[in-house]
C-alpha cells in the first residue's frame, strides 16, 4: 500500500507539475528511511517498501529529465525521529512477532542516535531550494546530519537519446 500510494502520487504531481502540460515544474521529495538502504530483519516488509520508494524515485527523476519536464525528484531517508512512534517499541502488542528484536532496535537507535524532527525540515528545504539536486538520495541521521548516499554512476544516463 505505502508504494502504491506513493507512485500514484507521484504520477499525479508530474502531471499537474510539468512544463510540457502546463504546469511551472518544481520539486517532488518522497520519503524512504535509513531501511531503505540496509536491510532490517526486524522490519522485512517495510524495509523493502522503503528500498521501493528509492529506487522508484531515482527512475522517475531520470524519466522526468530525459523528457524535460522541469520537475525533480528526490528522496529523504531519515533514522530514528523523536516522535511517539519510537516510544512504541516497548510494547508487544504493536510489535507483534518482532518484539523479540527490541534490543537489537534499541540497539541501532543509540548508534545512529534519535533526531528531533527539525532537521527533517531543515533537509527538505536543502532538496526545495538547491535547483541541482535531482534523483539523489538525502540520508539525514544524529550522528552523520545531512549527507547524501553515494551511488555508482549507472550507464545510460545521458538526456540525448
Amino acid at each position: 500500500l505505502h508504494q502504491t500510494s506513493v507512485i500514484r502520487g507521484t504520477y499525479l504531481g508530474l502531471e499537474y507539475m510539468r512544463k510540457g502540460n502546463g504546469g511551472d515544474g518544481g520539486v517532488i521529495i518522497n520519503m524512504s528511511s535509513l531501511a531503505g538502504l540496509m536491510p532490517a530483519a526486524f522490519q522485512p516488509v517495510y524495509c523493502a517498501t522503503k528500498h521501493g520508494v528509492i529506487g522508484f524515485t531515482r527512475s522517475i527523476a531520470l524519466a522526468a529529465s530525459m523528457d524535460n519536464y522541469g520537475v525533480r525528484l528526490n528522496t529523504i531517508c531519515p533514522g530514528f525521529v523523536n516522535t511517539p512512534i519510537l516510544q512504541s517499541i516497548d510494547k508487544e502488542e504493536n510489535m507483534g512477532q518482532y518484539y523479540s528484536y527490541k534490543d537489537e532496535i534499541k540497539n541501532m537507535m543509540q548508534f545512529y542516535g534519535v533526531m528531533d524532527p527539525s532537521i527533517i525540515a531543515e533537509g527538505l528545504i536543502t532538496i526545495i531550494e538547491d535547483d541541482t539536486l535531482n534523483g539523489e538520495v538525502m540520508k539525514i541521521t544524529a550522528s552523520q546530519g545531512i549527507h547524501f548516499q553515494q551511488y555508482d554512476q549507472t550507464p545510460f544516463t545521458s538526456s540525448e537519446r
